[in-house]
């Protein structure tokens, strides 16, 4: 749904270009929020959610190269906003979908780069804060059991493409270029990006299940799904007249869900986790993106059918060494366009975690604050 230049009139691509750097300025405060708050189960922010946050925007990259089919001459892909949203935060989450943007419109000419806060507006913002809001609202109706965290996390994907095809249709309406019924435009829109979400929606609910599955306590929206057994023991036992622990599910106040008690398990290292992600996000973008659907996406079917592309305008980088996901000057298809990939896999790394390294510094060394002693900050093995 990566919207092109000249699909959206100069005043509405300044709007949304405002109302994406104003989301973005405030998902930098959210963040780094969101970043302490893992603290709250166990370790600190720095170590579990910011090194997987650069990893979550890498592999958002990757999958999106991926390409399925959904119908004849169709093709879909992920936008991600829900996967980073539940997997990292929501504010984390806009971060991580606007800096794949970012890399996408400057490296590999795909998307618009006055388009660009068309983009972030709808593919970051609107898919993170519908898939999210509706991924709480399922999590607190649904049995506290990690089987409805990837339930919610299929339902929300799922809404939260066509919603971003909503938000595209009214961006239309308002700042179309070319005349064409905006009915059609919303039935024709709508109607592909459902089949689409189901696709979106399969791939956030296997990822996050996989996540889930080894390590619940790096999903954000798993947080508070499970709580630490808090156990105290004595060599020579507990003196008289003292109380025993109490499950944190037995302190829960009256009419609180309590949450399910585990025993407390030592910190351990998210290395495993981030280099299996790593390993995923090369194997999509520099080997399984060479099978992917050739089709055009739907927005691109839409446009093509509806005559929406009759102002488009060339990229400005379109002469890029990296422009279509592919390396100039390398003949054979399946090593340019994979190269092309792992490139853009670590150039999405490497941006993202230059991001949520410095929101982690700040947080940890704010004006007037003193950065962490040593003891407390950690060790190359922990993150």
């Amino acid at each position: 749904m990566h919207v092109p230049d000249g699909f959206i009139n100069a005043p509405v691509s300044v709007a949304t270009g405002a109302v994406a750097a104003a989301a973005v300025a405030v998902s930098l405060r959210g963040a780094r929020r969101e970043l302490a708050g893992a603290a709250q189960g166990g370790g600190t922010g720095a170590e579990r959610t910011a090194p997987l946050a650069g990893l979550v925007a890498a592999f958002i990259f990757a999958v999106q190269m991926l390409n399925f089919p959904v119908a004849a001459g169709t093709s879909g892909h992920l936008l991600g906003g829900a996967l980073a949203a539940i997997l990292v935060g929501p504010y984390t989450g806009v971060l991580c979908v606007s800096v794949v943007l970012l890399m996408q419109g400057v490296l590999f000419a795909d998307g618009g780069l006055t388009a660009l806060g068309v983009n972030i507006t709808d593919m970051a913002i609107v898919t993170t804060v519908v898939a999210y809001a509706l991924f709480r609202g399922l999590v607190k109706v649904l049995p506290r059991r990690r089987r409805s965290i990837t339930v919610a996390s299929f339902v929300a994907a799922l809404v939260s493409v066509p919603a971003a095809a909503v938000a595209f249709t009214a961006l239309y309406a308002l700042g179309g270029t070319a005349d064409v019924p905006i009915g059609k435009v919303f039935t024709a829109m709508v109607g592909v990006h459902v089949l689409i979400g189901i696709g979106e929606a399969a791939i956030t609910a296997l990822t996050v299940g996989a996540v889930i599955a080894v390590r619940p306590d790096l999903v954000y929206g798993a947080r508070g799904l499970t709580a630490p057994l808090e156990l105290r023991t004595s060599p020579l036992g507990a003196p008289a007249g003292e109380p025993a622990a109490v499950p944190a599910a037995a302190t829960a106040s009256a009419g609180e869900p309590a949450a399910v008690p585990t025993a407390a398990a030592p910190r351990r290292s998210v290395r495993r986790v981030w280099l299996a992600g790593l390993a995923a996000a090369v194997v999509c973008a520099g080997g399984l993106s060479y099978y992917a659907s050739t089709s055009p996406d739907g927005l691109e079917k839409v446009a093509h059918d509806q005559g929406i592309d009759a102002k488009a305008k060339g990229h400005a980088t379109k002469d890029s060494p990296l422009a279509d996901y592919s390396v100039k000057d390398i003949t054979d298809p399946r090593l340019a366009g994979g190269l092309a990939g792992i490139i853009g896999v670590g150039a999405t790394l490497a941006a993202g975690t230059g991001v949520f390294l410095v929101l982690r510094r700040r947080r940890s060394a704010g004006p007037g604050e003193a950065a962490a002693p040593a003891a407390e900050r950690p060790t190359p093995e922990q993150v």
